[in-house]
């Protein structure tokens, strides 16, 4: 969703989609990339105050809520969780989708091909650099943010589509690990049902899309599985 201050709209159309799933949802899951950027649970930077207030409504309403950390905001942490009554996901996810035993993740770790960011990833996440990187003034933060953005948006132009995308073998392979016929994931912002063939199995891999224009969400009941626009969704 990337969530910020520079998307108005977009922050009105989650908090309406928040009060309808409170009417309507057993369970919320939210695959990583809730905010544009989350720097700690010291971070108040607007519109984070009213989300987190409309996600407590959402749990207290006895709705499940569950949050996966996407790269924007890893640093989401025990305060938000909190806040807001929401789980945090483990990277990968086993959740029993109706029957279906499923795997849920943000989506990031699939894509094994962009070494350079697998690399980046597993130093920013590592317990000891969270722990510095939080004791620096707020402030400041933002800056280091600001300028590892620029560079990691300069870097995504020299890469191609197929380096960014998940890579097929790592699939299968998360898949065969935990036993699953349906992955779902989002992180590639390439909406998509993908239906394939592992030994004869038939494995489906269902990718949610962004909210700069597709506002994606994906809608799970007993009988089916819509890939939708929130517009549609909400209508």
């Amino acid at each position: 969703m990337h969530l910020s201050d520079k998307r108005e709209k977009k922050v009105e159309l989650f908090l309406t989609f928040l009060k309808f799933a409170q009417q309507k949802c057993e369970a919320l899951y939210i695959l990583g990339d809730l905010f544009d950027l989350w720097l700690g649970d010291d971070d108040n930077t607007p519109p984070h105050p009213d989300i987190l207030t409309a996600l407590r409504a959402v749990s207290d309403s006895g709705v499940a809520l569950y949050i996966a950390l996407g790269n924007r905001d890893f640093l989401i942490g025990r305060d938000f969780c909190e806040k807001t009554g929401a789980k945090l996901l483990p990277d990968y996810a086993l959740i029993d989708l109706y029957g279906t035993k499923t795997l849920i993740t943000h989506g990031d770790l699939l894509c094994t091909k962009d070494t350079k960011y697998q690399l980046f990833r597993k130093i920013v996440r590592h317990p000891l650099i969270i722990q510095i990187f939080l004791l620096i003034p707020l402030y400041i933060r933002k800056k280091i943010a600001s300028r590892t953005q620029a560079k990691t948006s300069a870097s995504m132009l020299k890469k191609n589509n197929e380096i960014m995308d998940v890579e097929q073998k790592t699939v299968e392979t998360m898949m065969s690990k935990y036993k699953v016929s349906l992955l779902i994931h989002g992180h590639t912002h390439r909406p998509n049902t993908h239906v394939f063939k592992v030994d004869s199995k038939t494995l489906q891999r269902i990718v949610l899309g962004d909210w700069y224009e597709q506002d994606s969400v994906l809608v799970c009941q007993a009988e089916e599985r819509n890939l939708l626009k929130i517009r549609d969704y909400l209508s």
